[in-house]
């Protein structure tokens, strides 16, 4: 898809931060430095990239000399499911002072994620066997469990971004009440009306303990997956303030179309609805750069 100039413009110095590039157990369609390069469509500035298994960082670290020419920089994060040991803050530790930058807590390995999707850890389409664990950040009187908060003390020392992965609402609640004690400014609730279902409310309450609301551009793809409606994502963007939101991709699996083209879809949609074009840029290119750390 080649970008309409006008589009593109709008989404130059764009950080992604969830792009499902490879490796990784599920079907990709393409490494994190094809993801990268093809950012350069629409002037990327940054991206991250997710896996729900393992530690991203490391990846980019032994692709260095690919990315050395590559004009949008990708960092990594870790997702805290069984695969790296569940709540392991030694993982965690590892991987943010490799520079590793986002921080998701359960993902596929989390109650809401099994409720949802009780295939084993088999969703989407695993390319080999999983075992899968269930891993919950409260103990049975609903506290924090003494793990979850040593990695939110990792996270707040090494000044990186606290996701709060596929859990239940209150459970992120918790976690964020308590981010929010330490002094955790950089907090994010990826895709709440998708396997999460956090009504909008109980968003607004998280964005008073300063989170940003994530909404996934690859959901309103009408090439993707799942295809919804834009005039849902323009509806939560109107209810939350664009000032609260964050767009990303959630693309870059082996099935769905690439990211930039899903942005400069979407993107297209969101203004013809009258989304103003400074509101885009702030969900797409301000947001997300603070909430990695980059210079404005």
């Amino acid at each position: 898809m080649n970008p309409r100039p006008a589009i593109a413009s709008l989404l130059d110095g764009l950080v992604d931060m969830h792009v499902h590039s490879g490796p990784s157990p599920f079907p990709r369609r393409f490494d994190h430095v094809e993801a990268a390069q093809d950012g350069a469509r629409i002037g990327m500035r940054a991206m991250v990239a997710k896996s729900h298994h393992h530690n991203t960082q490391m990846d980019l670290l032994a692709m260095k000399g690919r990315l050395a020419g590559v004009a949008a920089t990708a960092y990594g994060g870790i997702a805290l499911n069984s695969t790296v040991g569940g709540l392991n803050v030694h993982a965690v530790r590892m991987c943010l002072r490799m520079g590793g930058k986002v921080v998701w807590f359960p993902t596929i390995s989390s109650g809401r994620h099994i409720d949802c999707h009780p295939e084993d850890g088999a969703f989407p389409t695993t390319t080999v066997p999983l075992t899968l664990e269930r891993i919950d950040i409260v103990d049975d009187t609903g506290e924090l469990k003494p793990e979850a908060a040593e990695i939110l003390d990792e996270i707040k020392e090494q000044e990186a971004v606290v996701n709060g992965g596929h859990m239940y609402p209150e459970y992120i609640r918790t976690l964020f009440q308590a981010a929010k004690e330490r002094g955790i400014t950089r907090m994010v609730v990826s895709h709440p009306d998708f396997v999460i279902g956090a009504e909008p409310d109980l968003c607004r309450e998280l964005i008073g303990l300063g989170a940003y609301i994530e909404h996934e551009v690859g959901m309103y793809d009408p090439e993707g997956s799942q295809h919804w409606d834009p005039r849902q994502l323009l509806t939560w963007i109107e209810a939350l303030g664009p000032e609260h939101t964050v767009l990303a991709s959630d693309f870059g699996q082996a099935t769905n179309p690439k990211p930039v083209d899903a942005w400069l879809r979407v993107a297209e949609a969101l203004l013809d609805l009258g989304l103003p074009e400074k509101d885009l840029r702030r969900m797409a290119c301000d947001n997300p750069a603070y909430l990695l750390g980059l210079e404005t």
